[in-house]
């Protein structure tokens, strides 16, 4: 059985899953993990090393070296052979590394891979080292300044970069909103994480608002959820509280996933619904396999409704 890309119209919401995440589950492959859980795509995380997950390791290629082409065309032949459809990648960068050049031609590397195999998006993160202290003008200018480069060093492709609402930085909507629209560039937007506001402490229906507002910027997602109990749903609460112990699988927790893909479609977005299901440390490897086929059932519902 292959994943054949026509599993996901591709004018249409689909899902994927993160390779970080999927992999957890002791599968020998990205298209082992896809195949029995029933998912079209993946996100794959770029390393610094230049590598990243081919579909199906090898023990000549155990790793896939995206500077060298002729690993790029064997990835490609193995999403031609298995159906598996890559979304997007997922880089770590930091934009306020000592060699900020080197960052960038690491970043604007990815974003050419992920060209050449057709992925819509490569998430960038908002986290910058040694950056929290920094008035928010200042994290602004670095990033605008970082973005813009890329952007003009990939000038002519369609790939998009999504911000993830991610760490301190990345959950302030006026940072992002802010970078937004200084830059202003169609190919600059969110990778929204559904979960991570409510994980910064924003009440549930203010969580509602901002992710309504970032909609129709959004190029790419991370699809989580917390349970919360219900006296701290609406509350305003410390980043990060409580979260290893109420993260939970994507159908179980307070935040209304189809309300936020209605969102979502409502702004026009085409992308992926990407499982980032972070209770796996609650679960053995056959419970993370059952929360990962139930959150894609989960989610190829909410996309056939909506």
């Amino acid at each position: 059985m292959s994943h054949s890309i026509n599993d996901a119209n591709v004018h249409s919401m689909y899902v994927t899953i993160r390779d970080d995440i999927l992999m957890t589950a002791g599968f020998d492959s990205i298209d082992e993990g896809l195949r029995l859980c029933g998912i079209p795509g993946v996100e794959i995380a770029a390393d610094r090393d230049y590598t990243c997950r081919p579909i199906l390791a090898t023990e000549q290629h155990p790793r896939i070296h995206f500077d060298r082409d002729d690993d790029i065309k064997l990835l490609k032949d193995q999403m031609d052979s298995t159906g598996v459809r890559i979304s997007s990648f997922l880089a770590s960068n930091n934009f306020n590394a000592a060699n900020r050049n080197a960052e960038l031609d690491w970043v604007v590397r990815i974003v050419e891979t992920a060209s050449k195999v057709g992925a819509h998006a490569v998430r960038i993160d908002a986290i910058m080292e040694n950056a929290d202290n920094m008035p928010r003008q200042q994290r602004e200018d670095i990033f605008h300044d970082c973005v813009t480069t890329i952007l003009q060093k990939t000038e002519g492709l369609t790939v998009n970069l999504g911000i993830e609402n991610h760490g301190i930085q990345g959950n302030d909507p006026k940072f992002l909103l802010g970078l937004l629209k200084r830059v202003n560039s169609p190919r600059l937007g969110i990778t929204m994480d559904t979960g991570n506001f409510y994980w910064a402490g924003y009440p549930l229906d203010e969580l509602y608002s901002i992710l309504n507002e970032l909609a129709p910027y959004t190029k790419h997602t991370h699809v989580k959820n917390i349970d919360y109990p219900a006296n701290m749903q609406n509350i305003r609460r410390e980043v990060g509280f409580g979260y290893e112990k109420y993260v939970c699988p994507i159908p179980d927790g307070n935040i209304d996933i189809p309300k936020v893909v209605g969102f979502l479609k409502k702004a026009g977005y085409h992308g992926d619904l990407c499982i980032e299901d972070e209770s796996i440390g609650k679960y053995d490897i056959p419970g993370r396999r059952v929360n990962f086929s139930r959150a894609s059932e989960y989610l190829k519902e909410i996309i056939r409704k909506s």
